[in-house]
């Protein structure tokens, strides 16, 4: 009789819930916003204005590469204008030169984006992979835990002023392992110290951060990672697989009678699943 497997791609570890977090415009309360989150083991993408280092509200330039490691930094454009009515060219040089500055700054790759002022259009999420970018967000939320259909019009599940604790316990309760859940917040730290409010992210970090359940990871790390799942090689019978990526992937097998085993595909090498 066929054994027939059921194989699922997990998160790192095995997990099935990933948390990731997404602010912008790089505001002086970012500095309290990275300690927070460093303190609970939650990671994040920091959207940064590379052209903006006159406004003594901001975190200057030079703070970048310290203040934001073990973080994402991605693009905001350079000078944030309201992006879908300008010219598309102009949209290209907005984003490479913000590209641009924000590399030489902190000394690596910026692959994402989040949209200025929420604006964008077809055309320019068309252009978007020609200038380097893998992942943008939008300002509409999806109020879920879904993975995105396409990461260059991502929702994030609920701002930090949208019923931030309620979406974060029934986050924590999901234990359904056919599905992979994803919770992102986003907002800008300045809305913490304008509205009075930063025991919202305190409390939040206190209860979400350190789950084994839970992988936290930045945006950037997320959509690499489902690159790398999807390139897996699968034999026809599903007996084997094949991982041509440069890190782990961790998959589930089911098959009749044997339960539910996780599986580790190192980086380069075949591995039998039964």
């Amino acid at each position: 009789m066929l054994r027939l497997p059921v194989i699922y791609t997990c998160f790192p570890g095995g997990r099935h819930k990933v948390l990731t977090m997404s602010y912008d415009d790089g505001r002086e309360e970012d500095r309290r916003l990275v300690d927070l989150f460093n303190r609970h083991g939650i990671r994040g993408t920091f959207n940064l204005n590379a052209g903006i280092d006159w406004d003594p509200k901001r975190v200057p330039l030079s703070e970048y590469r310290t203040l934001y490691e073990g973080h994402e930094v991605a693009c905001h454009t350079y000078t944030h204008p309201t992006i879908a009515r300008c010219p598309l060219e102009q949209v290209a040089r907005q984003i490479l030169s913000d590209r641009e500055g924000l590399e030489n700054l902190i000394g690596k790759p910026v692959r994402g984006l989040a949209y200025p002022n929420g604006s964008y259009s077809r055309d320019i999420i068309s252009m978007l992979p020609s200038l380097g970018i893998r992942h943008a967000r939008v300002v509409p939320t999806s109020g879920s835990f879904g993975m995105p259909e396409n990461f260059l019009e991502w929702k994030g599940t609920c701002h930090h002023n949208g019923q931030l604790m309620d979406k974060a316990r029934a986050f924590a309760d999901l234990f359904k392992t056919q599905y992979l859940y994803m919770m992102y917040v986003w907002g800008h730290s300045y809305e913490f110290t304008d509205r009075d409010n930063w025991h919202v992210m305190e409390e939040f970090c206190q209860f979400i951060g350190g789950r084994e359940d839970i992988w936290y990871a930045t945006n950037i790390e997320i959509v690499d990672y489902m690159d790398d799942a999807a390139r897996l090689q699968y034999t026809a019978a599903g007996d084997r697989v094949y991982n041509p990526n440069a890190q782990s992937v961790w998959i589930q097998v089911e098959l009749p009678g044997q339960g539910r085993k996780i599986h580790e595909i190192p980086a380069g090498q075949m591995v039998r699943l039964f």
